[in-house]
């Protein structure tokens, strides 16, 4: 099975996760607490280094209460 891997994409949710983390007054720590993931993988999605699954996301869109095009606009 071939992974699909698109950097810009990641790159633009990375960015837009670290905008809206902040704009909620959140922490990575804090993040990481709220959604229940690690630290670490919180940091390499924030970065673009990790190719995330959408449960992880949906985890951390409720962690942040926000909503799925506040991520991937």
């Amino acid at each position: 099975m071939h992974k699909v891997r698109n950097q810009k994409f990641l790159n633009r949710l990375a960015k837009n996760l670290k905008r809206v983390r902040k704009e909620k007054g959140l922490t990575q720590e804090d993040l990481a607490y709220k959604s229940g993931l690690a630290l670490s993988q919180i940091a390499r999605i924030e970065t673009g280094k990790l190719n995330t699954s959408v449960s992880t996301v949906f985890a951390i869109l409720q962690a942040l209460d926000a909503e799925a095009n506040e991520l991937f606009e």
